[in-house]
């Protein structure tokens, strides 16, 4: 139960929020129940505050981005929700970006592109932020965040600290802001190299043709559900299970790529989470493969 005094905190610090509402919009998935607080800070010194006053008040919080890699659960979300989407500020110098953590990946490499600089190619076509990139150290194509980020900006959230981080511990999907629950990403600065614009653009717009023919983008999803198991690839897997258009409710795996699990349309988090089982089960029984979780479930 949140506090009427903390909403009131909010409003006078003129912190955007929402009160009981939908977090089906807040992730790319469109499933979930609904949040009690969702905070929606516009920079990041709107955001340092507003992580103030629910540490003062000792008011547990996630933080999100776009939420494509995210999945709610079903009712009733008692803890904050913090969404960073506002937070999208870029600025390109010589052959360096610098931008917000609700930066989409789209802008950024759209940005590169327009500076002709080369490197971020392969990020073009995720759906995520800097921050949630960041987070999870995403990738595609033969490339990664870990390839071109120089340094971050973090908030230490026990000491209200800003630090400047060099070393981010990168691992493949995992950073040390997945394993330091204490460290929010407010941005990070990538280092590229300078480029041929038209083949820059060129290279994008390949990826973005091989995604359509290959990942659903006509359906709600989270990207790649599952985690890419040592020495195989989870879609194969699935897919040699013949578990292509098997469907649980409103969820269902994908026709076109069965590394994806998708929501043909009311799916509920239940739904996912059976269908989930049922994927993981059959890839064990079969191959003697344990599938994880790639997406964050968010209850």
């Amino acid at each position: 139960m949140i506090p009427n005094e903390l909403f009131e905190r909010l409003t006078e610090s003129g912190i955007e929020y929402r009160r009981n509402t939908s977090l089906k919009p807040f992730s790319t998935f469109r499933v979930g129940g609904e949040g009690v607080l969702v905070i929606l800070p516009d920079s990041r010194e709107t955001l340092c505050r507003a992580v103030a006053i629910l540490r003062e008040r000792e008011t547990p919080f996630e933080v999100i981005g776009n939420g494509s890699n995210v999945l709610f659960g079903d009712g009733t979300l008692e803890r904050v929700l913090i969404v960073t989407r506002g937070i999208a500020a870029l600025q390109q110098t010589g052959n360096q970006i610098t931008a917000g953590c609700g930066a989409s990946l789209a802008a950024l490499a759209a940005c590169a592109a327009e500076a002709s600089l080369s490197g971020l190619e392969f990020a073009r076509g995720i759906p995520g932020t800097v921050g949630g990139a960041l987070f999870m150290n995403a990738g595609a194509y033969g490339g990664a965040m870990s390839d071109v980020v120089t340094e971050s900006l973090a908030l230490d959230t026990e000491s209200g600290r800003l630090l400047t981080l060099t070393d981010h511990g990168f691992g493949y999907r995992t950073s040390v802001y997945m394993n330091n629950p204490r460290l929010i990403c407010l941005g990070g600065t990538f280092s590229l190299t300078p480029g041929d614009k038209r083949a820059i653009e060129e290279k994008m717009r390949e990826l973005a043709v091989s995604r359509k023919e290959k990942q659903p983008l006509e359906y709600p999803s989270a990207g790649s559900y599952f985690k890419r198991p040592e020495g195989h690839f989870a879609g194969k897997l699935i897919e040699d299970c013949g578990l292509k258009g098997t469907r649980i409710g409103g969820a269902a795996v994908s026709q076109k790529h069965a590394g994806f699990l998708i929501n043909l349309g009311g799916a509920t988090a239940e739904d996912v989470l059976r269908l989930e089982e049922l994927v993981r089960a059959q890839v064990l029984s079969r191959f003697g493969v344990e599938l994880e979780r790639e997406v964050r479930w968010i209850r």
